[in-house]
Formats: C-alpha cells, sequence, structure tokens
C-alpha cells in the first residue's frame, strides 16, 4: 500500500523561522515615511508593533530567526502538520502528475494564521503589551489571534470586514468564545470608519479600511500594539514553518516539487509553503516554479502595478513598495473574504518583479468547482481562499496530462471551509458569480497613487 500522509514528530518542529531577504540578489525597496518619503528604521515602527515584530520586518541580514521555546511547545498543539498525498485528486484527473498537499486545516482555529498569531502574541506578552487589535477579513486571522490573544493573556479587539461579519457569523462566535472583542468594520469606533460610512453609507468593509481602524485604535489606546495577519515580512517569515516541514517530508516521500502552489491574499500561506523552496532557487539555481493563485476580482499581481503604496485606506501605515490596485480599491465581495486585498507584500512583490516566481487569477466559480471536486476526491471541504489554490494546481496537473509528463506539485491547504458552508449553499443554489474588472476600474485607482518608482 502506498503511503499517503507523512508525518513528523513534535522534536522535527523548526527550531529557527527562515527571512527569505537575506538570500534575496535585489532586497525588497526599504517602506517609507508617507511624510517626508525618508526610509524607516525598526524603531520608527516601534509605537505601532513590538519591538522585536519591528525588528524581524527590517532584518535584511539573517537567514534563520530563532522561534522562541514558549512559540515552539505553543506549536505542539497542532504542529507538525500531515503532507498528504491526492492520489483521489490524481484518479479523477487521470494524470501523471504526483499531487502533493501541505494540511494547515488540523490547527484548532482550521487554519495557517496561527503560525504568526502565536508568535506575535508571545512578542507584545514579553514586551508587557497589554492589549492588542487586528483586522481580518474572512476571520480566519482573527481567530487564530483570539486563541493565541488568550494563550498569553492578551486583551484583543478585531475589525472584522462588514460583508464577512454578516456572511460568516460562526467565525466571528469563535473569536468572541476565546474572548476577543469583534467591531464590523467600518464602524462608528473610529475616525477612519466615521469618515468612510459618512462618504460610502452602504460600504461593505475591506481588509484595508478595517486595518486603518485597527491602527487608529492601537494608536489611542495606552499599552496597545498593533498586529497583522499577512503583508508584512515578519509575518511571512513565521509562516515559513510550513515550507520547512514540507522539505522535510517531501523527502520522506522520496520527491521534491516541481511546483509549489499557494493561494494569495496578502501573502502568508502562500509564503510559508514557498520560501523554503525558493531559497534553492536562489542559493543553487534548482530548477522550481512558484505560483501565486490569486481571485481575478482582485488581481494584484496579475494586473496590479509596482508601486508604493498605503497598506490601508485610510492612509495610516508607512508606505510600502508593492504590487497594487491602488490603497482606494473596494474588492468585490467574492465568498474568498481572506483574498480581498489591494496589494502584496513588499518581499513577493520583490520577487515577482525579479521573475522568481509567476501568479495566475482564478475565476470564483472555477474555485468551487475545484473545491468540490477536491472534497468529493479527498474528503476535505476547503475553505474558499484554499480552492484557488487547489484550482492552479487541478490546471498544473491537466497540463501533465496534455503534454504526458510526470510532476511533483505541492500546494498548501491553507484551511479548511466548514465554516464557510453558506458560500457553498450559495455556489450549489446557483447563486454565485464571477467578478470581472476592466482595465478602466484599474486604472482609475492607479492613477490615483503618487508614483514614486
Amino acid at each position: 500500500m502506498s503511503t499517503k500522509k507523512f508525518l513528523l514528530q513534535e522534536k522535527d518542529i523548526p527550531t529557527a523561522w527562515y527571512n527569505i531577504a537575506a538570500d534575496m540578489k535585489n532586497k525588497p525597496l526599504p517602506i517609507l515615511n508617507p511624510k517626508t518619503k525618508a526610509p524607516l528604521d525598526a524603531e520608527d515602527l516601534y509605537p505601532l508593533f513590538a519591538e522585536e515584530l519591528a525588528r524581524q520586518e527590517m532584518n535584511q541580514t539573517d537567514a534563520w530567526i530563532e522561534i522562541p521555546e514558549e512559540v515552539r511547545d505553543m506549536y505542539k498543539i497542532w504542529r507538525p502538520t500531515p503532507l498528504v498525498r491526492a492520489y483521489g485528486l490524481e484518479k479523477a484527473l487521470d494524470t501523471p502528475a504526483h499531487i502533493y498537499f501541505k494540511n494547515e486545516s488540523v490547527s484548532p482555529v482550521g487554519s495557517h494564521k496561527l503560525n504568526s498569531a502565536i508568535a506575535q502574541a508571545y512578542f507584545c506578552k514579553k514586551q508587557g503589551v497589554t492589549n492588542i487589535t487586528t483586522e481580518t477579513g474572512a476571520g480566519q486571522w482573527g481567530a487564530a489571534l483570539s486563541f493565541a490573544a488568550k494563550a498569553f493573556g492578551l486583551e484583543l479587539a478585531v475589525y472584522m470586514v462588514k460583508v464577512s461579519y454578516h456572511q460568516k457569523p460562526y467565525r466571528r462566535s469563535i473569536m468572541q468564545s476565546y474572548g476577543a472583542e469583534v467591531i464590523a468594520s467600518p464602524s462608528m469606533s473610529t475616525r477612519a470608519g466615521r469618515d468612510i460610512i459618512t462618504k460610502h453609507p452602504n460600504y461593505q468593509g475591506s481588509l484595508g479600511t478595517a486595518i486603518s481602524e485597527a491602527v487608529e485604535l492601537a494608536m489611542q489606546t495606552p499599552n496597545c500594539k498593533y498586529t497583522l495577519g499577512s503583508v508584512l515580512n515578519h509575518v511571512m517569515l513565521h509562516q515559513t514553518v510550513i515550507g520547512l516541514e514540507a522539505e522535510k517530508q517531501m523527502e520522506m516521500a522520496g520527491e521534491y516539487p516541481d511546483i509549489v502552489i499557494g493561494c494569495f491574499g496578502g501573502g502568508s500561506n502562500f509564503s510559508g509553503i514557498s520560501f523554503p523552496f525558493l531559497r534553492h532557487k536562489l542559493n543553487e539555481g534548482k530548477d522550481i516554479r512558484i505560483i501565486a493563485a490569486e481571485p481575478a476580482s482582485c488581481p494584484k499581481l496579475t494586473r496590479g502595478q509596482f508601486q508604493y503604496d498605503f497598506g490601508d485606506e485610510a492612509g495610516y501605515t508607512p508606505l510600502i513598495p508593492m504590487y497594487t490596485l491602488g490603497h482606494n480599491f473596494a474588492p468585490a465581495n467574492i465568498h474568498a473574504g481572506g483574498l480581498r486585498y489591494h496589494g502584496a507584500g513588499s518581499i513577493v512583490s520583490q520577487l515577482k518583479k525579479d521573475n522568481l516566481m509567476e501568479a495566475v487569477d482564478i475565476k470564483q466559480l472555477d474555485t468551487f468547482n475545484a473545491a468540490l471536486l477536491f472534497a468529493k476526491t479527498e474528503g476535505i471541504i476547503p475553505a474558499p481562499e484554499s480552492s484557488h489554490a487547489i484550482a492552479a494546481a487541478i490546471n498544473e496537473a491537466l497540463v501533465c496530462k496534455e503534454e504526458g509528463k510526470q510532476k511533483t506539485i505541492l500546494f498548501n491547504l491553507s484551511g479548511h471551509g466548514l465554516i464557510d458552508m453558506a458560500a457553498y449553499d450559495q455556489f450549489l443554489s446557483g447563486d454565485l458569480s464571477n467578478h470581472e474588472l476592466s482595465d478602466d476600474e484599474i486604472g482609475k485607482n492607479l492613477d490615483e497613487l503618487e508614483h514614486l518608482i
């Protein structure tokens, strides 16, 4: 009988995170002060983030950053996660490709987000911080941080994108069960929220809006720090435990991936699975394709522009060099709420600019068709976000079938969809549609940017 799951022991949990910036020939451009346009130092971020996280954010020299013992102990609750050979999916596609997925859905909150939530809560607690704020799209990050905050005795306020707040009530319940306060964004509790509601009374929110509100609350609350679930370098860093484990597991399987795929919103799970493999491409010239799968309705990597932009809608954050659709971009209300973000992180943007990775955009209906095939063949109902990676993996496997080539494909199953069943209900009853963006819609937002590059 062929092996289905490749399992590591707790002793195999990585002892250090991998910092890809140290190995990049072309380092990401610096983040800038929006007023002076001067590059920021780690110290400039101290008012907003825990100091150790600010230092990790700016670190471009150390390839390995040690994981604190307390964080590794917490990781043991669900790590290492399984690597699974998708025999059922391969058979259904009749493909010569070997398809593997890293199953991050086994965490207590059902997604990969806990890898960084535990680390961020730990560094905040260690500094003596008592309160933290954040934003969340589909609620995966909010749920993860709610658990992490409780584990380290921190008070948490979560601004949840309004459309997801109503679409995904059980995610909200999970956050509240862990003790977090959850506010639908835009809200009347911040100036940023009030301004947006005044201009657009029926606005259903975006991650950019929710970030503005969370940053504002953090800056106005004593002994409070802001935490972020994606986009920033230190978040990508923490997520590399995914790919570092997958490397060992692929070795156990006696294979090495030709293609590594992750869905893409701000970049956390994508970076987590891909960066450890990408280091062999950077350092040894290993021939490997890295693919980010993003929604066709929010296509920053495939149709955006490489430019300095704010990470939030109100313009509270520093200017980040990124592929962006413009911070005023209002994404369609697709069910993959975690991917509804206007920009890509600076590291991923630089890698894409240097052609070290590629991106594809996937239509909403294609993701749900892929999700149902995966559920029927592998038994796991995937999150709508993860279904973008599944759809991209299926497309690559079908190319292998057409060409008669055996390739090894690895994708990240970033989360399960058991709390997203309302989305599946809508799809199964024919109520979902694809959202197409015109060049004019994209161009209008990009024209408003200050072109610094």
